[in-house]
């Protein structure tokens, strides 16, 4: 008897457990995250008191926070289990490090997977890639609150709320506002704020109905939403779905934050309490504005004070005054205040200096009251990039968002200076890496992955955004390097801009010797292949550690032809970077300076595209045999000026191979910037 009640007293309790953990998968509420259920990736965390953190200053990062438990939809069921409607409350905050500058946004995530590691940061909000954006297959739902406008997705501005159906390029999306019942009208919302905020999704399935709200903390669920969108979530969620967070940050960081999640599968979702909600951590001090001070004096020195103050007030305007046009209504992203980057760089000082060319100087900097570093580019009165090519600049850069560019931040304009704002590139540009002697040698892997990273930006410019941009002057100086040695293409003052399927203009020749295309200097017309022809060059470049014109022992060579000799004699491992001293894996540098032989080709028809050569270096497709015999053409290395469109070439020697080179009495060369 004693058994038989041991045995029903556990029944009941195994009973009970599974009763309650059904109850769970389709209803719970978290006033805080202590003891939660949750799987956490990237850089979020947990804190101690409840408050989940998706992201924090870490740029080009990514974190996830989703509920352990998949929630069943039955959205392939029959008629007599329906696809339910559901309902959930989240109290959520967006702390940027700058007032005036954010990553790149979170979503409420609707996901078959758990697993967002083939996922990419910035405008990726850590939920899909270039290759995988708008497939069906994806089955997701976001509801993304983006504080970035990017217009690759069509994003409406830089604060919105969008529904996101499989892609980043929103079903529907509204600026973020709500509707205030007591004044009757929409009330404008910053998410960039740094204050909590709720947000409530509600999916009506018998309507197919898909309702999004938002309101500030305190306020009670408005009566309109934001987002009333007919949508028949069936069609799109499988049978079991994992439900939670996703956020992301860019070269400037924002903390995501969650304080509260409630969720009901079969009806409202329980309100949160707000009093037991996690209080977010203490917001950066600023500093404090000077006290007034009210001085009581006879009328003269009042007098003599306001002329001090007037006289010191006009040399401050002065030292700061800046220089606005019509045109930085349209071309201008984000206007940063000369004083703000003056503080930023202690007044340009010289041990702020990272660089400095015929383009100007470039200083290091930090924003005041942040701890958002920068580079700012100041261009010199009498560099050959003048205001065209500045606005040039501003132009491309100011909406163009890939993990791989260096991002404009910003712009300034004071008196003739122009100021250029950039995320700041702790290890400076690559060719410093490969070619000065006082930084340690770049190893392969760096190198590598430096060379797949400049090709993914390449083919965002040329076939990933709204328009065609060609960079035209991509080279090793132009390429930054991250905290993680991860490769940044930057310097986009040559870069022009087309819609696709346009047929290209002639322009003037420009570029740097050594990596234009020899079609550019007959016909004057940049394309996607004369990018590709640069990028061969700097494929060589890395490979072999020399520049694409190089000071032999007697002459100046072409790397591109010494290259092709050491092939042709069979030993094309010989043009590798003697400092690397053989620490590579062979099958990569062969396919390395292959591809960049190939990309070399004389014949622009015969160089592959940015999206082959990525293909190649990510090992997803295979370079086809090539023989030993790419036409390469000194016509290269000739200027638009020039009558002759062949120089003279002689044999040389450089290490094992034979070489061509060009006399240094008769050289045309320009000098690049």
């Amino acid at each position: 008897m004693g058994s038989s009640l041991r045995t029903l007293f556990f029944l009941t309790i195994l009973f009970r457990t599974h009763f309650s953990l059904a109850e769970d998968e389709n209803q719970f509420i978290y006033n805080g995250f202590n003891g939660s259920n949750f799987h956490v990736d990237g850089v979020a965390k947990i804190h101690p008191n409840g408050l989940l953190q998706l992201t924090n200053s870490s740029k080009i990062k990514m974190g996830h926070a989703f509920y352990k438990v998949p929630i069943s939809f039955n959205s392939s069921s029959s008629a007599l289990i329906p696809f339910p409607s559901f309902s959930t409350n989240i109290v959520f905050a967006i702390v940027p490090e700058d007032p005036n500058l954010s990553g790149h946004g979170m979503a409420f995530t609707i996901s078959p997977s758990m697993d967002f590691n083939q996922a990419v940061e910035s405008q990726y909000l850590g939920l899909f890639n270039i290759s995988n954006n708008g497939l069906s297959t994806n089955h997701v739902l976001a509801i993304e609150l983006d504080t970035i406008e990017n217009t690759e997705f069509e994003d409406i501005d830089d604060n919105h709320v969008g529904i996101d159906v499989n892609s980043l390029k929103s079903f529907e999306s509204a600026p973020a506002t709500y509707f205030s019942d007591e004044q009757g009208k929409n009330i404008s919302l910053k998410l960039l704020s740094g204050d909590p905020m709720q947000l409530w999704i509600d999916y009506d399935a018998p309507q197919k109905i898909l309702n999004v709200t938002v309101a500030p903390k305190r306020s009670q669920k408005p009566n309109r939403p934001l987002l009333s969108t007919p949508i028949d979530l069936s069609q799109v969620l499988l049978d079991t779905m994992y439900l939670g967070f996703s956020a992301a940050t860019g070269s400037v960081a924002s903390d995501h934050y969650v304080l509260g999640w409630s969720f009901n599968k079969s009806g409202p979702a329980q309100s949160l309490e707000l009093s037991k909600l996690p209080p977010l951590p203490p917001r950066r001090k600023r500093s404090q504005k000077p006290s007034k001070i009210v001085i009581v004096a006879p009328v003269v020195a009042i007098f003599v004070l306001v002329v001090v103050i007037g006289a010191v007030y006009f040399i401050r305007r002065k030292k700061y005054e800046e220089v606005r046009e019509e045109w930085e209504s349209e071309y201008g992203p984000q206007r940063f205040s000369y004083k703000n980057l003056y503080i930023a760089t202690n007044g340009f000082k010289e041990k702020e200096l990272l660089g400095a060319g015929g383009f100007g100087k470039v200083y290091r900097g930090t924003l005041p009251n942040s701890d958002v570093h920068i580079a700012v580019k100041r261009i010199s009165h009498d560099s050959r990039q003048g205001m065209k090519e500045f606005v040039a600049e501003i132009a491309s850069m100011r909406r163009l968002r890939h993990r791989n560019l260096v991002q404009l931040l910003g712009y300034c304009r004071r008196k003739g200076e122009l100021l250029l704002v950039y995320d700041y590139m702790p290890n400076g540009s690559l060719d410093k890496s490969l070619f000065n002697n006082k930084t340690p040698n770049l190893s392969w892997f760096h190198r590598f992955r430096v060379l797949r990273d400049v090709a993914s930006a390449l083919l965002y410019l040329h076939e990933g955004w709204e328009q065609v941009v060609l960079h035209r002057d991509v080279k090793s100086s132009n390429v930054l390097l991250d905290a993680d040695f991860n490769g940044r293409l930057g310097d986009f003052g040559l870069a022009r801009l087309y819609d696709h399927g346009t047929n290209l203009q002639t322009t003037h020749v420009v570029g740097t010797v050594g990596y234009l295309a020899p079609e550019l200097t007959k016909t004057g017309k940049a394309t996607t292949r004369t990018d590709v022809f640069a990028f061969g060059a700097f494929m060589l470049e890395v490979a072999c550690g020399k520049k694409p014109i190089f000071q032999g022992q007697y002459e100046e060579v072409i790397l591109v032809e010494w290259v092709m000799e050491c092939w042709k004699g069979g030993r094309i491992l010989d043009a590798s970077d003697p400092k690397l001293e053989s620490d590579y894996v062979t099958e990569e540098m062969e396919l390395v300076l292959k591809l960049g032989m190939l990309c070399s080709h004389s014949v622009s028809a015969m160089r592959p595209n940015m999206r082959q050569v990525t293909q190649y270096l990510d090992g997803s497709a295979s370079l086809p045999e090539i023989e030993a015999d790419i036409s390469v053409s000194m016509s290269t290395f000739t200027t638009s000026n020039e009558a002759s469109e062949t120089a003279m070439s002689f044999p040389a020697s450089v290490g094992n191979c034979s070489a061509h080179f060009l006399s240094s009495n008769e050289s045309i060369l320009h000098k690049g910037r």
